[in-house]
């Protein structure tokens, strides 16, 4: 079972980033807190872009590197909890994307995080 999920983990997170890096630039940008590009020298398409490229490098990781899936899995871990408050902050500014079009899905969403934490550390245990 742990196998299983962290090969979906991989899948989805290669998924993920290259959907930052193509057709769903403009959903992710509505994840960037606003906090963020107006204390840092940042953009949002940047913060997206970087964010895709290392989303997909975790997802590679996860199937490339199967001795080190114990720190993969505590850096991916710990990735989800700091990309955290940009879900916050879509619910809170109620930027709508990927569907997530009203405030009642936005929060639902936030629940989500949690459990993506819970599966990397648990699947690569």
């Amino acid at each position: 079972m742990k196998s299983l999920v962290r090969r979906t983990l991989a899948a989805a997170m290669i998924f993920a980033g290259v959907s930052h890096l193509t057709f769903a630039r403009r959903d992710f940008q509505a994840q960037v807190p606003d906090a963020l590009v107006e204390r840092l020298p940042l953009d949002r398409d940047l913060v997206v872009v970087a964010s895709g490229v290392v989303e997909a490098g975790f997802g590679l990781a996860l199937i490339a590197l199967p001795r080190e899936r114990r720190r993969i899995g505590a850096a991916l871990a710990a990735f989800f909890i700091a990309i955290f408050p940009g879900n916050v902050d879509q619910w809170r500014k109620r930027r709508s994307a990927f569907g997530l079009d009203t405030d009642r899905k936005r929060f639902t969403r936030l629940f989500f995080q949690p459990a993506l934490v819970a599966a990397a550390w648990w699947s690569t245990r």
